[in-house]
């Protein structure tokens, strides 16, 4: 199905990430090659008893008991998107429950037939499955939108742009392309576990949803041994693309379980740190800069230790003019513009699969 060929859309993206806080929504203008403009963002917050909910849905497939998690994924994006008007198309992530790309594929829950149904609107959602069909990751899939954002702020020369969400993954930009399917225009893979397990640790120690502004891991030092430990696991040797589910580091906590609270916290924060500076070796050629989106950046103790130890500028993307919170949803509504040009949404070097590849279904008209 190929809509809009050339025309600027109004495209509403959706996101729903690994750390279960929140839905993000937010507008952008597009071609599904270049950014025109950045609209409105909206945010609809979990509630403590629907992230147990989510929680509880974690690792599960079509088939198991998803009906009450399915629900409120859904109803929980149709309260993000009501407050928009004038839009195009929506793209509709879903929320991931399981991901297993060389095993049972991916599960993202959510009916986007019911959201186009509901919004009057195409929907444009299971981005993931046709990658994952095709011998692909599946992930990450925010790549070809963050060359858009190259072009978008001028960048020069090659780039980094890191997501800091429940999972890492890092996108190595070379801006000087002109089409991110370009030979040599990316490469991007997830860097290891980020704010997830830190979560996971705060949620049991202290019934806190996260570690704000760092304050726990600023008291506490980071334990060399469980630092070691972490970095042994295959994962950090094995070369990209690569892609990871929010709990295949599950043992992080068991790494840390006899450490006080602060100290657990310091080390889990450097253990996602160091996972980026791993990563980090993987770029073809050293970037200009590193700039990081997701949660983590509004962490001054992780990003210092980024800064640490890495020989590159390290900035959170509103220094170039992009919204840290919600450049995922953006890029969702990116994608369902590509998907609807029948554009191509990741290649060899962003996902690994075999040859170009638009993922996604359009519901509705």
């Amino acid at each position: 199905m190929r809509m809009w060929n050339g025309q600027v859309v109004r495209a509403l993206g959706t996101m729903s990430g690994t750390s279960l806080d929140g839905v993000d929504a937010a507008l952008v203008e597009t071609d599904g090659e270049r950014i025109v403009a950045f609209g409105p963002t909206q945010y609809r917050r979990y509630t403590d008893v629907e992230q147990t909910t989510l929680r509880g849905a974690l690792g599960m497939w079509p088939g198991d008991d998803i009906q009450a998690a399915t629900r409120l994924v859904e109803d929980a994006h149709l309260e993000a998107l009501a407050g928009f008007e004038g839009y195009d198309l929506v793209g509709f992530h879903g929320q991931t429950l399981a991901h297993d790309p060389h095993g049972r594929g991916t599960h993202q829950a959510g009916d986007g037939a019911r959201l186009a149904q509901a919004l009057g609107r195409p929907v444009v959602w299971d981005f993931r499955t046709n990658d994952v069909r095709l011998g692909g990751e599946g992930a990450p899939l925010a790549p070809f939108f963050h060359f858009a954002c190259a072009k978008w702020i001028g960048a020069e020369m090659p780039l980094c742009f890191l997501n800091l969400g429940g999972v890492g993954n890092l996108t190595w930009v070379d801006p000087r392309k002109t089409r991110p399917e370009d030979q040599g225009a990316l490469l991007a893979f997830d860097t290891g576990p980020a704010n997830a397990p830190l979560n996971d640790l705060m949620q049991q120690r202290r019934g806190q949803a996260f570690d704000k502004d760092g304050a726990l891991a600023a008291t506490g030092e980071v334990v060399a041994g469980a630092l070691e430990l972490f970095l042994d696991d295959g994962y950090f040797r094995k070369m990209p693309p690569k892609s990871l589910d929010r709990d295949a580091f599950s043992d992080m906590l068991d790494l840390v379980r006899e450490l006080a609270d602060a100290d657990a916290a310091a080390t889990m924060t450097g253990m996602a740190a160091a996972a980026v500076m791993q990563a980090m070796e993987h770029c073809p050629t050293p970037p200009d800069r590193l700039l990081v989106t997701g949660g983590g950046r509004h962490n001054p103790v992780m990003m210092q230790m980024l800064r640490a130890g890495l020989d590159c500028p390290v900035d959170p993307v509103e220094a170039v003019g992009l919204n840290g919170d919600m450049l995922e949803a953006q890029a969702f509504a990116y994608l369902a513009v590509r998907v609807a040009r029948g554009l191509p949404t990741s290649c060899p070097t962003t996902t690994g699969v075999r040859a170009l590849v638009g993922g996604g279904t359009v519901s509705g008209t």
